[in-house]
């Protein structure tokens, strides 16, 4: 294997392709080519124990082990057992180093990847990984038998390659910086996976508690009427001695218990079920999370700081609905939201407003635009709002000399503006009809969310506006969504440090028709299009920057969604005994960084899965 740190710059444009350990999509890897570990782990992290944790989600039960497929609700942790040719580290953007692969090659043309398998890479019957698994694997992701966004995700790859059984091929539809990443990203399963001993298959999409065949540290040992599943660390695991699995995968067994709602979730972790909370609810975290075993130190609360993204979550507005196919409705519904009195009387001033797609990172639009954005912003000038050339919008703001009223009376000339007046008791529109919605959730959440959309129906009230609030089961829920069926919900899209494909799957035209997409807002604009198109074909971060500005600037002048809140930091409560590594990462989920990198420093009482 050749060794040495890639410069994706300068290999796209070098006569001739060379294999290396790393990539990243713009500079240098962090980690050299004989690096040891990352450097958030600690190498020397004892094993075992049985780590229990709860829902990681909104998630109630579960109905297949398939995580690639539109239909059903996936088990937790099902992530433990797929692996990719390459893995990210969290303490640096964009870049992958060889996990499943020990070679990657960039063609001099950046029109295509090759990447060599490493030849004691195993699947979890045994069997090698093969080119040819990992051309199955793509060729079934982006089949209709799998999940929607899978083809559009990988649409820009063409087709795989295999050179030989341990080489594959990715070719590119067009240069792009992230594609030999996105490549190197994709889960590899076995092409034995569903076949029955007569040799015949079953269909991809109708897998459901059929164990996968894959390749990574955790095999499923039991699982219990969709409620509850047990993970056992594969003693033969074939990549526990690479540099990117040093000090990583420490529990013996990791047990996921998956409670009916937040409240019996809460109640469970304080009577010892389970043994790592991870509180997303301020209130919980100031008035809940406390008592006996949290004064004696058997419960442990900590923050975390991490530097993530805030990604955006809020109110998503459905404009599939012609209610909100008007921005100034739109923008109406968000001047309603009073975050300041949530802040105070809910969260106990512990959020920050979020007032961007990307907030908390320099790919958040600021000020006027730059030269860069406006040269992707003047072709479609006579397609966009004029306020899109000024600065960003300001949330709407309560505390004084800001106040509800103020914003109220503005959201009701806008409404005014729409079409919309105030008569018989409703706000109405020209044929009559009263401006009605339903705000959708799950189960799950509605616990927490349920005074805060009070609050927000409240308000909405005063202009004459009629809102419900509908909770369903996470199943009915999801199916809603995936169909588009429902007017406004809360989702969280998650944060990325480099954004990519990811974001022509959340805002392109063509996902707006996809069911199962995560368009969820119904966005279909050429000029978005056109932007996402120069983000994910951006050869510099300069021009990535520039195309994520713009970007931004259009969704926010949008208001396709009443955003929400976020804190820099993740709130752990833990049972006396886990531990982590010294450094933290920079960018990471809590769950995730738990399950990876903690151990049980003190032995538990309890040695076996409980």
């Amino acid at each position: 294997m050749m060794c040495g740190v890639l410069a994706v710059a300068g290999l796209l444009v070098a006569p001739r392709a060379q294999a290396v350990h790393a990539i990243a999509q713009y500079g240098d890897p962090k980690y050299p080519a004989n690096f040891k570990h990352f450097d958030y782990v600690n190498p020397d992290a004892p094993k075992g124990g049985t780590l229990v944790l709860a829902n990681p989600s909104r998630l109630t039960s579960f109905d297949k082990f398939n995580p690639f497929t539109l239909r059903g609700n996936t088990a937790p942790g099902v992530d433990l057992l797929f692996e990719s040719l390459t893995t990210g580290s969290s303490d640096e953007v964009a870049s992958a180093y060889g996990l499943l692969a020990d070679d990657i090659s960039i063609a001099p043309d950046g029109l295509s990847v090759t990447f060599h398998i490493n030849p004691r890479a195993r699947f979890s019957n045994g069997e090698p990984v093969t080119a040819d698994d990992v051309k199955f694997s793509l060729d079934t992701l982006k089949s209709p038998q799998a999940a929607p966004q899978f083809a559009s995700i990988f649409g820009e790859i063409t087709r795989a390659v295999v050179v030989d059984s341990q080489t594959i091929r990715f070719e590119f539809r067009q240069r792009n910086r992230e594609l030999p990443l996105l490549a190197g990203g994709m889960p590899v399963f076995s092409r034995k996976w569903g076949m029955k001993p007569d040799g015949s298959r079953i269909r991809f999409d109708q897998l459901a508690f059929e164990k996968p065949i894959s390749s990574g540290p955790y095999l499923i040992e039991q699982y219990d009427n969709g409620r509850t599943i047990t993970y056992r660390r594969d003693p033969n695991y074939w990549g526990a001695a690479l540099p990117v699995r040093v000090g990583t995968n420490n529990f013996d067994h990791i047990v996921y218990k998956l409670y009916s709602d937040s409240t019996a979730r809460l109640e469970a972790f304080k009577a010892g079920e389970y043994d790592v909370l991870v509180e997303y609810v301020a209130r919980n975290w100031v008035r809940r999370d406390v008592g006996k075993k949290f004064d004696n130190g058997e419960l442990i609360k900590q923050v975390f700081p991490q530097h993530n993204g805030t990604g955006m979550q809020g109110f998503m507005l459905n404009t599939r609905r012609p209610l909100f196919q008007d921005v100034r409705v739109r923008k109406a519904l968000d001047l309603a939201l009073d975050f300041q009195w949530l802040n105070r009387q809910l969260f106990f001033n512990q959020y920050t407003r979020i007032d961007s797609f990307f907030a908390n990172t320099d790919l958040q639009a600021k000020g006027l635009p730059s030269p860069g954005e406006l040269a992707l912003l003047e072709p479609w000038r006579a397609k966009l709002d004029p306020a899109v050339f000024g600065p960003p919008p300001k949330q709407p703001d309560t505390d004084p000399p800001g106040s509800l009223r103020a914003n109220l009376l503005q959201a009701r000339a806008l409404l005014q503006q729409a079409g919309w007046t105030y008569r018989d008791g409703a706000l109405r529109n020209a044929k009559g009809e009263p401006f009605r919605f339903e705000i959708l959730d799950d189960s799950g959440s509605s616990a927490q969310m349920e005074p805060i959309v009070a609050t927000f129906i409240r308000n909405l009230q005063k202009l004459g506006i009629e809102a419900t609030f509908r909770v369903s089961d996470f199943a009915v829920y999801q199916k809603r969504l995936d169909s588009f069926d429902f007017d406004t919900t809360t989702i969280r899209m998650p944060d990325v440090q480099v954004p990519g494909s990811e974001q022509i799957e959340r805002f392109g035209s063509k996902a707006a028709d996809t069911q199962g997409s995560d368009n969820m807002i119904g966005l279909k604009s050429p000029a978005v299009d056109a932007i996402l198109s120069a983000l994910v074909h951006a050869q510099t971060r300069e021009q990535l920057i520039d195309a994520t500005h713009a970007l931004d600037r259009v969704l926010m002048h949008g208001y396709y969604v009443v955003p929400h809140w976020y804190s820099a930091t993740h709130r752990v409560a833990f049972k006396r005994g886990l531990a982590w590594p010294k450094t933290l990462p920079l960018y990471y989920s809590a769950e995730g960084w738990i399950t990876s990198t903690w151990w049980f420093a003190q032995p538990q009482a309890q040695a076996q899965p409980r």
